[in-house]
């Protein structure tokens, strides 16, 4: 319902608007369409009273594309310098299989199909990759300004302290005795990133803002290798059309985690979580 109906009428008396709005895993469903994904946001941001927060989970496209770039590389490679007469369509490791519907080397904003399968499980998820550029303009259409998107790895990184005791009781496949990631569950979490979004409260000082960035009237065609969207500003700006100048480069800082750090203090977790 979220996806396309419009919520501010049908949800009216339910108590809205609110604090929060969390979406674990359904983000990358409305990546079909730029119609979808915009309608899911315009809905996302009516629910949310100003200074309200929109965060979740979603497949991190940005390490996903970068794998599946290696396969491309290593096809070319293979065929001598030349064009391979076949694209590889399929990202393996022992924990997982990504299967494109769609053999290509250009990452489109919207409708960029996949399956993904575990290896222990029977049925394959199908999702569409979420252009993070195309999510942060489309947010701020919506009145949602951009604070943070980070992997899944870094922001477990970065609140071990929280989380390390929780994964140790889980079981011993999944960190160290020092509550380190181990490799095949680095590997499977970062497949995954946090993302986080703020309508803006006009009373609040100074309000949070996505960066401004310089206005294209006519864009190139924009591909997306590995995670360096992360440092390119003017991609945030890109036309409907799905095309996009070269890039800018900014340099971030190394301690840094996820685009703009680590995000607001206030959402981070002060003390260890406790599960006894």
């Amino acid at each position: 319902m979220i996806l396309q109906e419009n919520l501010g009428f049908l949800l009216q008396d339910k108590g809205l608007p609110a604090d929060i709005v969390c979406c674990l895993q359904h983000l990358q469903l409305c990546f079909e369409t730029e119609e979808r994904a915009r309608s899911f946001l315009y809905n996302v941001s009516s629910m949310l009273r100003p200074g309200g927060y929109f965060f979740g989970i979603t497949p991190d496209s940005s390490t996903i594309w970068a794998k599946y770039q290696k396969n491309v590389e290593a096809s070319h490679n293979k065929a001598g310098g030349m064009r391979p007469n076949q694209v590889p369509n399929c990202i393996r490791s022992e924990s997982y299989m990504i299967t494109f519907e769609v053999e290509e080397e250009k990452f489109p904003l919207f409708g960029k199909k996949y399956q993904l399968k575990y290896a222990n499980d029977l049925a394959c998820e199908s999702h569409c990759l979420v252009h993070f550029p195309s999510l942060i303009r489309l947010s701020r259409e919506a009145g949602l300004e951009f604070v943070e998107i980070q992997n899944l790895t870094e922001f477990y990184d970065d609140n071990r302290a929280q989380f390390a005791g929780m994964l140790l009781n889980a079981g011993p496949t999944f960190v160290d005795n020092r509550g380190r990631l181990l490799p095949r569950s680095l590997d499977v979490l970062g497949l995954y990133t946090t993302f986080i979004f703020q309508k803006p409260d006009p009373d609040a000082i100074p309000p949070i803002m996505t960066p401004a960035l310089e206005d294209r009237s006519r864009l190139q065609e924009e591909e997306l290798h590995g995670s360096s969207w992360r440092h390119q500003v003017s991609a945030m700006d890109e036309e409907r059309n799905g095309h996009a100048e070269p890039p800018t480069i900014v340099i971030i800082p190394d301690q840094s985690k996820g685009i703009l750090g680590p995000g607001p203090p206030e959402l981070r977790f002060p003390e260890p979580l406790r599960f006894d």
